[in-house]
């Protein structure tokens, strides 16, 4: 059976920002959402599709993640954020709601802090970045690239059709070995943000944060860690769901748009 395409609803161009070729995916109209996402999006982003109903999504793909070239120069989650202040001038977009997911929550978070007054609401889901007391279950580093999905939800279901019928296939394990190496070149050396804490106070516009109850890569109770810092941000936890809480429970999907509008 031919897997459904990921990317469903949504139109690509291609910018060229510091010589390096940028995917953008975009859906809907009105005030511009930019969305970070995860260390992929082999999943999807149909999730993403009601927020279109009210904004326009906007879903740059991280340098060296999915198809997006990759800049061997980036060696850095700081380096991320200086390609998407070239991104978001490229695009013309000023101001902006920011939403950012693990991986892409992390960076979101950093660029909030640097870059405030562009940003007019925060949303971060399962951010990563900050390191907790609960460890998690897996490391992206160590795990077969064919054990991580079923480390990411808590339905299964919720992602099999996106996963190939036979779990050796060459293609997809090679694209997510291609993606794993970007991601060593960030995150091995430096895989938390011991910086990040003392700035997190810059963080002063509105801010919520969404969590999977049962969340095994970064656990839920990484959440009382990020209120420490952000004492005034509002949290909701959504039971039923793993790290990929917005593609399992529709109800966080709401409460994200609910929180933006």
């Amino acid at each position: 059976m031919a897997r459904p395409d990921p990317m469903a609803g949504f139109e690509r161009q291609t910018l060229t920002v510091n010589g390096v070729k940028t995917n953008v995916l975009t859906a809907g109209r009105g005030a511009p959402l930019v969305f970070l996402h995860g260390a992929g999006i082999w999943h999807g982003l149909k999730f993403a599709l009601p927020w279109a109903e009210k904004f326009r999504v906007i879903v740059p793909i991280h340098p060296g993640l999915d198809e997006a070239d990759d800049d061997p120069a980036i060696t850095e989650l700081h380096d991320y954020v200086m390609h998407y202040l070239g991104v978001f001038d490229a695009l013309g977009i000023d101001k902006f709601r920011l939403v950012g997911f693990s991986l892409g929550g992390w960076l979101a978070a950093k660029f909030a802090v640097e870059h405030g007054h562009r940003v007019e609401r925060l949303v971060l889901v399962g951010p990563a970045g900050l390191r907790g007391k609960e460890k998690p279950r897996g490391d992206f580093f160590t795990l077969p690239p064919e054990q991580i999905p079923s480390l990411l939800v808590s339905n299964f279901e919720t992602i099999k059709p996106y996963l190939p019928d036979n779990p050796n296939d060459l293609d997809f394990i090679g694209a997510r070995y291609r993606e794993g190496g970007t991601l060593a070149r960030l995150l091995w050396e430096h895989p938390y943000d011991t910086k990040l804490p003392r700035y997190l106070h810059r963080l002063t516009m509105p801010t919520l944060l969404v969590w999977g109850e049962e969340d095994r890569l970064l656990p839920v109770q990484n959440a009382d860690l990020w209120r420490q810092f952000l004492p005034k941000a509002d949290i909701q936890i959504f039971k039923g769901a793993g790290h990929l809480v917005l593609d399992e429970r529709r109800e966080a999907v709401d409460a994200v748009q609910r929180f933006l509008l």
